[in-house]
Protein backbone atom coordinates (compact mmCIF):
# COMPACT_ATOMS: atom_id res chain seq x y z
CA UNK A 1 0.00 0.00 0.00
CA UNK A 2 3.22 2.14 0.66
CA UNK A 3 4.64 1.65 -1.91
CA UNK A 4 1.51 2.22 -4.35
CA UNK A 5 0.62 5.69 -2.23
CA UNK A 6 4.62 6.44 -3.61
CA UNK A 7 4.04 6.09 -6.86
CA UNK A 8 0.66 8.08 -7.26
CA UNK A 9 2.25 10.93 -5.24
CA UNK A 10 5.17 10.76 -7.60
CA UNK A 11 2.97 10.35 -10.66
CA UNK A 12 1.06 13.42 -9.00
CA UNK A 13 3.87 15.71 -8.50
CA UNK A 14 5.27 14.29 -11.98
CA UNK A 15 2.12 15.82 -13.49
CA UNK A 16 1.91 19.21 -11.56
CA UNK A 17 5.22 19.54 -12.47
CA UNK A 18 4.55 19.34 -16.00
CA UNK A 19 1.60 21.38 -15.85
CA UNK A 20 3.76 24.20 -14.21
CA UNK A 21 6.18 23.46 -17.11
CA UNK A 22 3.63 24.22 -20.03
CA UNK A 23 2.23 27.47 -17.86
CA UNK A 24 4.87 29.14 -17.95
CA UNK A 25 6.87 28.27 -21.25
CA UNK A 26 7.73 31.56 -22.44
CA UNK A 27 4.84 32.47 -24.60
CA UNK A 28 5.74 32.66 -28.59
CA UNK A 29 5.71 36.65 -29.26
CA UNK A 30 6.86 37.44 -32.61
CA UNK A 31 8.87 40.61 -32.07
CA UNK A 32 7.62 43.57 -34.38
CA UNK A 33 9.58 46.75 -35.82
CA UNK A 34 9.83 49.42 -33.84
CA UNK A 35 8.79 51.68 -36.91
CA UNK A 36 7.93 55.35 -36.46
CA UNK A 37 6.39 55.44 -33.03
CA UNK A 38 6.22 59.02 -32.39
CA UNK A 39 5.37 60.76 -35.57
CA UNK A 40 1.97 62.97 -35.36
CA UNK A 41 0.30 60.80 -38.48
CA UNK A 42 1.38 57.92 -36.58
CA UNK A 43 -0.16 59.43 -32.48
CA UNK A 44 -3.38 60.02 -34.81
CA UNK A 45 -3.37 56.68 -36.00
CA UNK A 46 -2.90 55.41 -33.00
CA UNK A 47 -5.14 57.45 -30.84
CA UNK A 48 -8.08 55.93 -33.36
CA UNK A 49 -7.49 52.31 -32.96
CA UNK A 50 -7.68 53.24 -28.89
CA UNK A 51 -11.47 54.43 -29.39
CA UNK A 52 -12.22 51.80 -31.98
CA UNK A 53 -10.71 49.58 -28.59
CA UNK A 54 -12.55 51.38 -26.35
CA UNK A 55 -9.25 51.90 -23.72
CA UNK A 56 -10.97 54.97 -22.10
CA UNK A 57 -14.39 53.21 -20.92
CA UNK A 58 -12.89 50.86 -18.40
CA UNK A 59 -9.26 52.59 -17.99
CA UNK A 60 -10.62 55.86 -16.72
CA UNK A 61 -13.02 56.24 -13.56
CA UNK A 62 -16.43 58.38 -14.11
CA UNK A 63 -15.05 61.96 -13.68
CA UNK A 64 -11.30 60.91 -13.56
CA UNK A 65 -8.19 61.31 -15.98
CA UNK A 66 -8.19 59.68 -18.77
CA UNK A 67 -6.47 55.87 -18.59
CA UNK A 68 -5.60 56.57 -15.17
CA UNK A 69 -6.71 53.10 -14.36
CA UNK A 70 -8.78 52.12 -10.95
CA UNK A 71 -12.47 51.43 -12.37
CA UNK A 72 -13.96 48.36 -10.61
CA UNK A 73 -14.70 44.88 -13.07
CA UNK A 74 -17.18 42.56 -11.84
CA UNK A 75 -15.33 39.58 -11.81
CA UNK A 76 -16.42 35.76 -10.46
CA UNK A 77 -13.31 36.43 -8.28
CA UNK A 78 -14.32 40.21 -7.20
CA UNK A 79 -13.77 43.58 -8.52
CA UNK A 80 -10.66 43.71 -10.63
CA UNK A 81 -9.75 47.44 -11.05
CA UNK A 82 -8.00 48.36 -14.12
CA UNK A 83 -4.65 49.63 -14.14
CA UNK A 84 -2.78 53.07 -15.09
CA UNK A 85 -2.15 52.70 -18.49
CA UNK A 86 -0.91 56.40 -19.14
CA UNK A 87 2.75 56.86 -19.98
CA UNK A 88 3.47 58.17 -16.45
CA UNK A 89 6.86 56.12 -15.75
CA UNK A 90 6.83 54.90 -11.89
CA UNK A 91 2.63 53.85 -11.81
CA UNK A 92 1.64 54.33 -15.57
CA UNK A 93 3.48 52.18 -18.90
CA UNK A 94 5.58 54.52 -19.52
CA UNK A 95 8.49 52.77 -19.27
CA UNK A 96 6.98 49.55 -21.74
CA UNK A 97 9.07 48.91 -24.84
CA UNK A 98 6.98 48.54 -28.00
CA UNK A 99 7.62 44.24 -27.61
CA UNK A 100 6.41 44.81 -23.76
CA UNK A 101 3.14 46.56 -24.80
CA UNK A 102 2.45 43.73 -27.48
CA UNK A 103 2.86 41.23 -24.96
CA UNK A 104 0.29 42.71 -22.24
CA UNK A 105 -2.22 43.60 -25.50
CA UNK A 106 -2.44 40.63 -27.56
CA UNK A 107 -0.79 37.84 -25.53
CA UNK A 108 -2.37 39.19 -21.69
CA UNK A 109 1.34 39.05 -19.82
CA UNK A 110 2.50 42.40 -17.86
CA UNK A 111 5.87 44.08 -18.35
CA UNK A 112 6.95 41.90 -15.09
CA UNK A 113 6.05 38.59 -16.82
CA UNK A 114 2.34 37.79 -14.06
CA UNK A 115 -0.58 37.04 -16.59
CA UNK A 116 -2.71 39.33 -17.10
CA UNK A 117 -6.85 38.79 -15.78
CA UNK A 118 -9.31 37.90 -18.85
CA UNK A 119 -11.43 41.08 -17.92
CA UNK A 120 -8.40 42.77 -20.48
CA UNK A 121 -9.77 41.28 -23.41
CA UNK A 122 -6.51 39.89 -25.09
CA UNK A 123 -8.01 36.94 -26.58
CA UNK A 124 -10.38 39.37 -28.80
CA UNK A 125 -6.69 41.75 -28.58
CA UNK A 126 -4.32 38.75 -30.10
CA UNK A 127 -6.36 39.86 -33.58
CA UNK A 128 -5.25 42.96 -33.73
CA UNK A 129 -2.68 43.72 -36.74
CA UNK A 130 1.23 44.69 -35.86
CA UNK A 131 0.40 48.11 -37.89
CA UNK A 132 -2.40 48.82 -34.92
CA UNK A 133 -0.68 48.05 -32.12
CA UNK A 134 2.54 50.05 -33.29
CA UNK A 135 -0.15 52.75 -33.52
CA UNK A 136 -1.71 52.37 -30.11
CA UNK A 137 2.02 52.45 -28.33
CA UNK A 138 2.76 55.78 -30.49
CA UNK A 139 -0.90 57.62 -28.91
CA UNK A 140 0.06 56.11 -25.48
CA UNK A 141 3.47 57.03 -24.81
CA UNK A 142 2.98 60.28 -27.26
CA UNK A 143 -0.35 61.42 -27.04
CA UNK A 144 -1.59 60.42 -23.75
CA UNK A 145 -0.51 62.63 -20.89
CA UNK A 146 1.06 61.09 -17.61
CA UNK A 147 -0.95 60.54 -14.90
CA UNK A 148 0.97 59.82 -11.21
CA UNK A 149 -1.95 57.75 -9.54
CA UNK A 150 -1.06 53.98 -7.75
CA UNK A 151 -2.70 51.20 -9.13
CA UNK A 152 -5.42 50.62 -6.85
CA UNK A 153 -5.62 47.00 -4.82
CA UNK A 154 -7.28 44.30 -6.76
CA UNK A 155 -8.17 40.70 -5.82
CA UNK A 156 -7.01 39.29 -2.03
CA UNK A 157 -4.89 36.73 -1.37
CA UNK A 158 -4.96 33.47 -2.20
CA UNK A 159 -7.36 34.60 -5.31
CA UNK A 160 -4.47 37.21 -6.21
CA UNK A 161 -2.38 34.26 -7.18
CA UNK A 162 -1.87 34.68 -10.90
CA UNK A 163 0.22 31.77 -11.93
CA UNK A 164 -3.33 29.81 -12.73
CA UNK A 165 -4.55 32.78 -15.09
CA UNK A 166 -1.32 31.20 -17.11
CA UNK A 167 -3.01 28.10 -17.82
CA UNK A 168 -6.15 30.23 -18.66
CA UNK A 169 -3.99 31.78 -21.53
CA UNK A 170 -2.41 28.69 -22.71
CA UNK A 171 -6.02 26.57 -23.25
CA UNK A 172 -8.71 30.03 -24.05
CA UNK A 173 -6.23 32.96 -25.89
CA UNK A 174 -5.75 32.95 -29.49
CA UNK A 175 -1.88 33.11 -30.35
CA UNK A 176 -1.76 34.58 -33.40
CA UNK A 177 -3.38 37.56 -34.65
CA UNK A 178 -5.30 38.55 -37.84
CA UNK A 179 -4.68 39.37 -41.50
CA UNK A 180 -3.34 43.04 -41.89
CA UNK A 181 -6.79 44.76 -42.47
CA UNK A 182 -5.80 47.63 -40.19
CA UNK A 183 -7.49 50.14 -37.87
CA UNK A 184 -4.75 52.74 -38.50
CA UNK A 185 -4.12 51.96 -42.12
CA UNK A 186 -5.27 54.12 -45.07
CA UNK A 187 -6.22 51.47 -48.08
CA UNK A 188 -7.95 48.99 -45.99
CA UNK A 189 -10.25 51.54 -43.68
CA UNK A 190 -11.77 53.71 -46.27
CA UNK A 191 -12.92 51.05 -48.12
CA UNK A 192 -16.39 49.03 -46.35
CA UNK A 193 -16.05 45.58 -46.40
CA UNK A 194 -17.07 42.27 -44.71
CA UNK A 195 -13.59 41.62 -43.73
CA UNK A 196 -12.95 44.42 -42.21
CA UNK A 197 -16.03 44.45 -40.26
CA UNK A 198 -14.81 40.55 -39.07
CA UNK A 199 -11.78 42.61 -38.27
CA UNK A 200 -13.23 45.48 -35.90
CA UNK A 201 -15.99 43.19 -34.66
CA UNK A 202 -13.55 40.19 -33.60
CA UNK A 203 -10.33 42.65 -32.77
CA UNK A 204 -10.31 45.71 -31.37
CA UNK A 205 -13.84 46.08 -31.17
CA UNK A 206 -14.02 43.12 -28.63
CA UNK A 207 -17.82 42.64 -29.10
CA UNK A 208 -17.67 39.08 -28.10
CA UNK A 209 -16.50 40.28 -24.66
CA UNK A 210 -20.05 41.09 -23.96
CA UNK A 211 -22.25 39.18 -26.79
CA UNK A 212 -20.97 35.62 -26.61
CA UNK A 213 -21.93 33.50 -23.88
CA UNK A 214 -19.15 31.87 -21.45
CA UNK A 215 -18.23 28.44 -20.81
CA UNK A 216 -15.46 26.55 -19.05
CA UNK A 217 -13.45 28.59 -16.81
CA UNK A 218 -15.68 31.83 -18.08
CA UNK A 219 -14.03 31.93 -21.29
CA UNK A 220 -15.86 33.30 -24.48
CA UNK A 221 -17.46 29.64 -26.39
CA UNK A 222 -16.71 31.48 -29.69
CA UNK A 223 -14.52 34.32 -30.68
CA UNK A 224 -14.87 34.48 -34.50
CA UNK A 225 -17.77 34.02 -37.02
CA UNK A 226 -16.81 30.65 -37.49
CA UNK A 227 -17.96 29.52 -33.88
CA UNK A 228 -21.75 29.11 -33.54
CA UNK A 229 -22.14 30.65 -30.11
CA UNK A 230 -20.01 33.95 -31.11
CA UNK A 231 -22.67 36.82 -30.34
CA UNK A 232 -25.49 34.69 -29.51
CA UNK A 233 -25.98 36.34 -26.24
CA UNK A 234 -24.14 37.19 -23.07
CA UNK A 235 -25.01 35.87 -19.25
CA UNK A 236 -26.57 38.45 -16.81
CA UNK A 237 -23.99 41.22 -15.61
CA UNK A 238 -24.41 43.96 -13.33
CA UNK A 239 -28.29 44.03 -14.02
CA UNK A 240 -28.16 44.05 -18.34
CA UNK A 241 -27.34 41.08 -20.54
CA UNK A 242 -26.02 42.00 -23.58
CA UNK A 243 -28.23 40.40 -26.48
CA UNK A 244 -27.78 38.37 -29.25
CA UNK A 245 -26.65 39.50 -32.86
CA UNK A 246 -27.21 37.03 -34.62
CA UNK A 247 -30.94 35.48 -35.80
CA UNK A 248 -33.42 37.75 -34.55
CA UNK A 249 -31.56 39.60 -32.40
CA UNK A 250 -30.95 42.63 -34.90
CA UNK A 251 -34.27 43.17 -35.04
CA UNK A 252 -35.02 42.53 -38.57
CA UNK A 253 -32.81 45.92 -39.26
CA UNK A 254 -31.27 47.24 -42.70
CA UNK A 255 -27.63 48.02 -42.91
CA UNK A 256 -28.65 51.73 -42.16
CA UNK A 257 -31.19 50.70 -39.43
CA UNK A 258 -27.43 49.17 -37.85
CA UNK A 259 -25.52 52.04 -38.75
CA UNK A 260 -27.77 54.61 -37.00
CA UNK A 261 -27.69 52.42 -33.79
CA UNK A 262 -24.36 52.06 -33.63
CA UNK A 263 -23.32 55.73 -34.04
CA UNK A 264 -26.14 57.06 -32.31
CA UNK A 265 -27.31 54.63 -30.24
CA UNK A 266 -30.68 54.97 -31.44
CA UNK A 267 -32.81 54.26 -34.12
CA UNK A 268 -36.40 54.02 -35.42
CA UNK A 269 -36.82 50.69 -32.87
CA UNK A 270 -35.06 51.56 -30.12
CA UNK A 271 -32.20 53.01 -28.18
CA UNK A 272 -29.34 51.52 -26.46
CA UNK A 273 -28.99 51.12 -22.50
CA UNK A 274 -26.82 49.59 -19.74
CA UNK A 275 -23.16 49.09 -20.96
CA UNK A 276 -23.73 49.78 -24.22
CA UNK A 277 -24.36 53.48 -23.94
CA UNK A 278 -21.02 53.58 -22.57
CA UNK A 279 -19.77 51.47 -26.02
CA UNK A 280 -21.64 54.05 -28.36
CA UNK A 281 -20.81 57.28 -25.99
CA UNK A 282 -16.82 56.81 -25.89
CA UNK A 283 -16.02 54.81 -28.90
CA UNK A 284 -18.36 54.22 -31.93
CA UNK A 285 -20.03 57.52 -32.25
CA UNK A 286 -16.76 58.33 -33.06
CA UNK A 287 -15.93 55.45 -35.78
CA UNK A 288 -15.82 56.39 -39.69
CA UNK A 289 -19.17 55.70 -41.50
CA UNK A 290 -16.97 53.56 -43.58
CA UNK A 291 -15.69 51.54 -40.63
CA UNK A 292 -19.48 51.68 -39.11
CA UNK A 293 -20.79 50.19 -42.48
CA UNK A 294 -18.50 47.45 -42.60
CA UNK A 295 -19.81 46.85 -38.58
CA UNK A 296 -22.93 46.51 -39.86
CA UNK A 297 -21.95 44.44 -43.20
CA UNK A 298 -20.67 42.16 -40.93
CA UNK A 299 -23.42 41.28 -38.88
CA UNK A 300 -26.37 40.90 -40.74
CA UNK A 301 -24.04 38.61 -43.12
CA UNK A 302 -23.49 36.58 -39.60
CA UNK A 303 -24.33 32.65 -40.58
CA UNK A 304 -27.95 31.97 -38.46
CA UNK A 305 -27.71 29.39 -35.56
CA UNK A 306 -31.47 29.03 -35.58
CA UNK A 307 -32.83 28.50 -39.59
CA UNK A 308 -36.19 29.15 -40.01
CA UNK A 309 -36.98 31.03 -36.73
CA UNK A 310 -40.32 33.05 -37.00
CA UNK A 311 -40.44 36.57 -37.46
CA UNK A 312 -42.43 38.97 -34.82
CA UNK A 313 -45.91 39.02 -35.76
CA UNK A 314 -47.55 42.31 -34.29
CA UNK A 315 -50.63 41.69 -32.51
CA UNK A 316 -53.38 44.69 -32.26
CA UNK A 317 -55.64 43.31 -29.78
CA UNK A 318 -54.02 44.71 -26.33
CA UNK A 319 -53.68 47.73 -28.11
CA UNK A 320 -57.30 48.19 -29.08
CA UNK A 321 -58.57 47.07 -25.85
CA UNK A 322 -56.45 49.73 -23.74
CA UNK A 323 -57.27 52.44 -26.60
CA UNK A 324 -61.09 51.44 -25.61
CA UNK A 325 -60.21 51.93 -21.43
CA UNK A 326 -59.98 47.97 -21.00
CA UNK A 327 -57.35 47.83 -18.03
CA UNK A 328 -58.14 44.30 -16.90
CA UNK A 329 -55.07 42.48 -18.30
CA UNK A 330 -52.60 41.31 -15.69
CA UNK A 331 -50.20 44.82 -15.17
CA UNK A 332 -52.31 46.53 -18.00
CA UNK A 333 -53.49 49.17 -15.25
CA UNK A 334 -49.67 49.75 -13.84
CA UNK A 335 -48.63 50.22 -17.88
CA UNK A 336 -50.89 53.01 -18.50
CA UNK A 337 -50.42 54.97 -15.50
CA UNK A 338 -46.48 54.55 -16.00
CA UNK A 339 -45.49 53.90 -19.06
CA UNK A 340 -48.20 54.59 -21.85
CA UNK A 341 -47.11 58.50 -21.91
CA UNK A 342 -43.80 57.40 -23.82
CA UNK A 343 -44.08 54.62 -25.02
CA UNK A 344 -48.17 54.43 -26.32
CA UNK A 345 -51.07 51.81 -25.74
CA UNK A 346 -49.85 50.50 -28.98
CA UNK A 347 -46.51 49.88 -27.79
CA UNK A 348 -44.93 51.64 -30.79
CA UNK A 349 -42.84 54.12 -29.07
CA UNK A 350 -41.57 57.54 -31.04
CA UNK A 351 -39.01 57.23 -33.39
CA UNK A 352 -35.40 57.56 -32.24
CA UNK A 353 -36.71 58.59 -28.68
CA UNK A 354 -38.66 56.23 -27.05
CA UNK A 355 -38.00 52.32 -27.68
CA UNK A 356 -40.91 50.51 -29.25
CA UNK A 357 -41.76 47.63 -27.00
CA UNK A 358 -43.97 45.55 -29.65
CA UNK A 359 -41.40 42.79 -31.40
CA UNK A 360 -38.42 44.43 -29.21
CA UNK A 361 -35.99 41.69 -28.96
CA UNK A 362 -34.98 42.85 -25.63
CA UNK A 363 -38.52 42.89 -24.25
CA UNK A 364 -39.17 39.27 -25.92
CA UNK A 365 -35.75 37.59 -24.58
CA UNK A 366 -36.06 34.63 -22.62
CA UNK A 367 -34.06 36.68 -20.13
CA UNK A 368 -35.80 39.33 -18.96
CA UNK A 369 -33.17 40.71 -16.32
CA UNK A 370 -32.75 43.79 -18.89
CA UNK A 371 -35.92 44.51 -18.59
CA UNK A 372 -36.38 44.06 -14.95
CA UNK A 373 -33.71 46.58 -14.54
CA UNK A 374 -34.44 49.26 -16.66
CA UNK A 375 -37.49 49.76 -15.14
CA UNK A 376 -36.59 49.29 -11.68
CA UNK A 377 -33.37 51.67 -12.09
CA UNK A 378 -34.36 53.79 -15.31
CA UNK A 379 -31.56 54.49 -17.62
CA UNK A 380 -30.17 57.53 -19.48
CA UNK A 381 -28.77 57.73 -23.36
CA UNK A 382 -26.68 61.00 -23.26
CA UNK A 383 -26.12 62.97 -25.89
CA UNK A 384 -24.32 62.51 -28.63
CA UNK A 385 -22.34 64.68 -31.81
CA UNK A 386 -24.89 63.33 -34.12
CA UNK A 387 -27.79 63.08 -32.07
CA UNK A 388 -27.45 66.12 -28.98
CA UNK A 389 -30.57 65.28 -27.70
CA UNK A 390 -30.57 62.93 -24.31
CA UNK A 391 -33.11 60.31 -23.81
CA UNK A 392 -33.96 59.36 -20.21
CA UNK A 393 -35.95 56.58 -19.12
CA UNK A 394 -36.62 56.92 -15.40
CA UNK A 395 -36.45 54.97 -12.65
CA UNK A 396 -39.66 53.08 -10.94
CA UNK A 397 -37.99 51.18 -8.48
CA UNK A 398 -38.60 53.65 -6.12
CA UNK A 399 -42.65 53.87 -6.38
CA UNK A 400 -43.70 50.14 -7.87
CA UNK A 401 -43.78 47.13 -5.79
CA UNK A 402 -42.25 43.96 -6.62
CA UNK A 403 -45.32 42.69 -7.58
CA UNK A 404 -46.09 45.51 -9.76
CA UNK A 405 -42.93 45.52 -11.64
CA UNK A 406 -43.38 41.87 -12.25
CA UNK A 407 -47.35 42.60 -13.54
CA UNK A 408 -46.13 45.30 -15.59
CA UNK A 409 -42.79 43.72 -17.09
CA UNK A 410 -45.51 40.48 -17.83
CA UNK A 411 -47.41 42.66 -19.60
CA UNK A 412 -45.29 44.07 -21.92
CA UNK A 413 -43.94 40.61 -22.48
CA UNK A 414 -46.86 39.43 -23.58
CA UNK A 415 -48.62 41.97 -25.54
CA UNK A 416 -48.73 43.39 -28.69
CA UNK A 417 -47.50 40.13 -30.05
CA UNK A 418 -44.59 39.63 -27.54
CA UNK A 419 -45.35 35.67 -26.71
CA UNK A 420 -41.96 35.95 -23.51
CA UNK A 421 -42.45 34.05 -20.47
CA UNK A 422 -44.52 35.89 -17.83
CA UNK A 423 -42.28 37.14 -14.82
CA UNK A 424 -42.46 36.72 -10.69
CA UNK A 425 -42.36 39.48 -8.51
CA UNK A 426 -39.52 36.97 -6.64
CA UNK A 427 -37.57 37.73 -10.36
CA UNK A 428 -37.90 41.28 -9.22
CA UNK A 429 -36.43 41.13 -5.86
CA UNK A 430 -32.99 38.91 -6.92
CA UNK A 431 -32.28 42.61 -8.97
CA UNK A 432 -34.03 45.18 -6.71
CA UNK A 433 -30.90 47.32 -5.47
CA UNK A 434 -30.43 48.04 -1.74
CA UNK A 435 -33.42 50.62 -1.25
CA UNK A 436 -31.07 53.29 -1.22
CA UNK A 437 -30.52 53.20 -4.63
CA UNK A 438 -34.39 52.90 -5.81
CA UNK A 439 -34.45 56.50 -4.70
CA UNK A 440 -37.01 59.02 -5.92
CA UNK A 441 -35.42 60.72 -9.28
Amino acid sequence: MIRILAILALAAAATFAAMLAFAFWPTSTRLIETGDTSSPAQIEAGRYAAIVGDCVACHTTPGGKPFAGGLPIASPIGAIYTTNITPDRTYGIGDYTLDEFDRAVRHGIARNGDSLYPAMPYPSYARVSDTDIRAMYAYFMHGVTPVAEPNKATIPWPLSIRWPVAFWRKLFAPKAAAPDLTVSGTAASQVPSIARGAYLVEGLGHCGACHSPRGMAFAEKGLTAADAAFLTGGAPMEGWVAKSLRDDGLDGWSEGDLVQFLKTGRNADTAAFGGMTDVVRHSLQYLSDDDLTSIARYLRNLPLTKPGQAAFQPDPQIAQALWKGDESARGARVYIDNCAACHRTDAKGYTRFFPALGGNTVVRAEDSTSLISIVLNGNALPGLRTAPSAITMPPFGWRLSDQEVADVVSFIRTSWGNHAAPITAADVTKLRRPPQENSKP
